[in-house]
């Protein structure tokens, strides 16, 4: 059951990753994006605050949790390096890799704002 919750979280949390960044391309999709990424963007910033790291995810830390009880270790602070490491094969700098979701996070939080609230304004 921990492999299906694993696997299971592992898709959802690339998706929303996925979503995240592209989601305001798409005109049907961008009011849902702005609400995602107001949520992730939330997340890491106030929950981030509460427990102490900035870029805090609530998915990261269950998942990891799950992680643990299937006997993993050393696993990073960051859902995104775990993965970028994994699929390149290489142990990317925490910090880089932090730093370029949260450029790229709030780009895409930007580009949601303007797409969804200043856009129609122009025309």
């Amino acid at each position: 059951m921990l492999e299906i919750a694993d696997w299971s979280l592992a898709v959802f949390h690339l998706g929303l990753t996925g979503f995240n960044i592209v989601g305001w391309i798409f005109s049907s999709t961008r009011r849902v994006h702005f609400w995602s990424m107001l949520i992730t963007l939330l997340a890491w910033v106030l929950i981030g605050l509460y427990v102490g790291r900035i870029g805090y995810c609530p998915l990261t830390d269950w998942h990891w949790d799950i992680k643990r009880e299937l006997g993993q270790t050393d696993l990073p602070g960051s859902f995104i390096k775990y993965y970028v490491d994994l699929w390149f094969g290489y142990d990317f700098d925490s910090l880089l890799i932090d730093w370029l979701t949260g450029i790229i996070g709030i780009l895409a939080f930007l580009i949601s704002v303007y797409l969804n609230f200043f856009r129609g304004r122009e025309r």
